[in-house]
């Protein structure tokens, strides 16, 4: 699919993901479809330590799936596992 108009996303960054980028929350343009291309773009920004199948992603607080159309405003969550019991 090909890219589309740019959306203004406010991502949110936790843990590891936070720790590599450098910041818990950022605002960016994007131009790709959905989160599963977010993520590799960010990736590649910022070398993510965590694969993507071992992330959740939440879209304006509501847990989603990685091929789920992102819209202009949202905000995306990227979840890492969370350890304890």
């Amino acid at each position: 699919m090909s890219a589309t108009s740019p959306k203004r996303l406010t991502l949110l960054y936790f843990a590891s993901l936070a720790e590599c980028a450098g910041k818990d929350e950022e605002i960016i343009e994007f131009a790709g479809n959905d989160p599963t291309e977010l993520y590799q773009q960010l990736n590649q920004r910022y070398a993510f330590d965590l694969a993507q199948h071992r992330l959740a992603i939440a879209i304006n607080h509501v847990i989603a799936n990685w091929h789920t159309p992102l819209q202009d405003g949202d905000i995306v969550a990227f979840i890492p596992p969370v350890a304890g019991g």
